[in-house]
């Protein structure tokens, strides 16, 4: 994102364009707390200074590691003067990547293990289990197993009197693997190649590559997160000394 240049008595348009944005949501911008609140002229129309593009440029900086939410939030909240609220918010976030960073450590040797586990480790019985003790088995709904088979991720047999499903050793070991990685927010397509891979080569270099492309992801977040920060600290004490300025 470029740079806004600096302006003083902005209209919404002049700050539209500055943005890249329509004038429209300027004005959503706004009353969203967002922006400050603008000044009027005696005609009614808006009318922006340097404080509000930086307050945008902050809030398209924020959006870029924080979120739509989260960034509206938090400009809410410094333009409401609850900074304590607004700096609640930056930690929550701060706190969720961490979360995500830990059980992307743990899915890690998890799936890893799997990866390498033969399929008939697990006992199962020779007639296969149901589709309601498989999700027992692993700790997830029955109704996530079938939304899994209906992406093609397993394929399990079927009764060939009541044609329900009979899932083996294999559909158990591949079960567990997706649960895992849908724990750390894989899309299902890229399971897909995980598992297709393992099946064909019995190779976890899918797998390897599915993991690091995910901390690569949260990697750029966090940098992402670091430059939403810095602009806050900038927006939030623009005006005022540093704790520095004047010691000896």
């Amino acid at each position: 994102m470029t740079e806004l240049g600096e302006r003083a008595g902005l209209r919404s348009v002049d700050l539209a364009r500055l943005a890249g944005v329509s004038t429209q949501q300027i004005r959503n911008y706004e009353e969203a707390g967002i922006l400050p609140p603008a000044t009027r002229t005696a005609a009614g129309y808006r009318r922006f200074e340097d404080r509000h593009r930086r307050a945008l440029l902050t809030y398209r900086t924020l959006m870029s590691g924080y979120g739509h939410r989260a960034a509206q939030a938090i400009m809410r909240a410094v333009h409401a003067g609850d900074l304590p609220r607004a700096l609640t918010l930056v930690d929550a976030e701060h706190a969720a990547l961490h979360r995500h960073r830990s059980s992307l450590d743990t899915a890690s040797e998890a799936v890893e293990a799997l990866a390498r586990q033969a399929p008939d480790v697990e006992p199962v019985p020779r007639s296969g289990l149901s589709i309601g003790e498989v999700a027992a088995r692993i700790g997830v709904r029955s109704s996530a197993l079938r939304v899994w088979e209906a992406e093609r991720l397993l394929t399990p047999g079927r009764d060939p009197i009541t044609g329900y499903r009979r899932f083996g050793t294999a559909d158990l070991r591949d079960a567990r693997l997706i649960a895992v990685l849908r724990q750390s927010r894989y899309p299902l397509p890229r399971i897909r190649a995980v598992l297709d891979d393992l099946r064909r080569t019995g190779s976890g270099d899918a797998l390897s590559a599915a993991l690091k492309e995910r901390r690569d992801a949260l990697n750029r977040q966090a940098t992402a997160m670091l430059d939403g920060s810095g602009r806050l600290y900038a927006y939030i004490t623009a005006g005022r000394p540093h704790p520095d300025e004047g010691s000896p």
